[in-house]
């Protein structure tokens, strides 16, 4: 069965196989999460788990929020993300999910926020070549170069690639291999790199690409 749990990016550093590769790594706390809420298709209209991830403490949570959680069972939890599942029968509000739903050989999707890198040129946005430098050229080095017509249509169309925010935006790495877990630390390490700074949130879950991975013997 397919599973989600949220996380956070500790770094990335290097660990060696059998034959004495170095293979680079993201380490990952995984969990442990905390269900708040099952929805069902009778009476939500759609199949989902709600998951609460690392302690909040109890002042800076709103009274909403307070009633939320009480009625969950749990202590206040920064963050909250809500997941679809196909059967949610086979979860209950409290439950506890942890990095020992993956293990090593597993095939995960990673999504999380992208460094948000400020206002970027084209050059650095896009990856432009930029105008020349000598033969007689007055544009600017670094510019778009031209980003419409003189006369017909006379506009500029949507989603030409132009200077803007760069960065701090919503991606998600597929296939990504579990190297290895750390349960009693709930640690998982997964090869490459993963989007989003240091203790930045991030959600992983089995591959929709891949095959799920076999039920797990509790």
């Amino acid at each position: 069965m397919r599973q989600t749990i949220l996380g956070r990016k500790l770094g990335m550093t290097q660990i060696f196989d059998h034959q004495g590769n170095a293979i680079a790594v993201t380490i990952i706390q995984a969990g442990p999460c905390h269900i708040l809420q099952v929805k069902s298709m009778d009476t939500h209209g759609y199949s989902a788990i709600q998951l609460g991830f690392l302690d909040k403490k109890e002042k800076h949570t709103t009274k909403p929020l307070k009633g939320h959680f009480k009625k969950a069972g749990v202590k206040p939890l920064r963050h909250i993300r809500e997941t679809r599942v196909e059967d949610p029968s086979s979860f209950s509000v409290g439950q506890v999910i942890t990095s020992g739903s993956f293990i090593k050989g597993d095939f995960v999707d990673i999504t999380g926020s992208s460094k948000g890198k400020g206002f970027a040129g084209v050059m650095k946005r896009h990856g432009f070549g930029g105008f020349s430098s000598t033969h007689g050229t007055h544009e600017s080095k670094r510019g778009p170069g031209s980003i419409g017509q003189s006369a017909d249509p006379a506009k500029t169309f949507k989603a030409m690639k132009m200077p803007g925010r760069m960065g701090g935006q919503t991606v998600t790495v597929q296939n990504l291999v579990v190297v290895d877990t750390r349960e009693d630390q709930n640690l998982i390490l997964v090869k490459g790199p993963v989007p989003g700074g240091k203790n930045g949130l991030l959600v992983v879950q089995h591959s929709l690409k891949k095959a799920a991975p076999p039920p797990r013997e509790k």
